[in-house]
């Protein structure tokens, strides 16, 4: 059983003709020696162990610093790519709405110019139409004219 401080405090050597007894006196002193001495290499065992606990947790608050800082990398990388996403988002509709502004206004020149090309061809159509009347019209004209000719008139004209 180790000697505890109250222990030390209250030994009583026996007195001897010189004093105490000089063995008493060394077996005691012995006896601290190694109580003192296992008590160092608890202590310094001891300082080991939280010399190793507080590197555990220097290293454990530096895993958690790295961690939260990569958190907060992470969120400002989500809000820059949800800014960057809204803005090309924005910029493709933007796009798209020139396009179909331009596929319009390519549409309606297209119908202005088939009209207007429909319009020219409708009113050919009818310039044929009254110059073939005319030619049909002559035609028949100079056909009645020679059903009105006498058989000898018709010779000379013939002839």
């Amino acid at each position: 059983m180790p000697l505890t401080p109250i222990d030390i405090q209250n030994k009583q050597f026996s007195r001897s003709i010189r004093g105490v007894s000089p063995t008493e006196v060394d077996e005691f002193l012995n006896r601290v020696a190694k109580d003192y001495e296992s008590l160092i290499k608890e202590n310094i065992a001891a300082k080991e162990q939280i010399a190793q606990l507080k590197e555990k947790l220097n290293h454990y608050q530096k895993m958690e610093q790295t961690l939260h800082n990569a958190i907060v990398v992470a969120q400002e990388t989500a809000e820059e790519v949800k800014r960057n996403a809204t803005k090309e988002a924005e910029l493709i509709r933007r796009e798209a709405e020139k396009d179909a502004a331009r596929i319009l206004d390519e549409s309606r020149y297209k119908a202005s110019r088939i009209l207007s090309e429909h319009e020219e061809v409708y009113k050919q159509a009818q310039i044929y139409k009254m110059r073939f009347r005319s030619l049909v019209e002559a035609q028949l004209a100079a056909i009645e004219m020679e059903d009105r000719l006498t058989p000898e008139e018709s010779e000379e004209k013939g002839a």
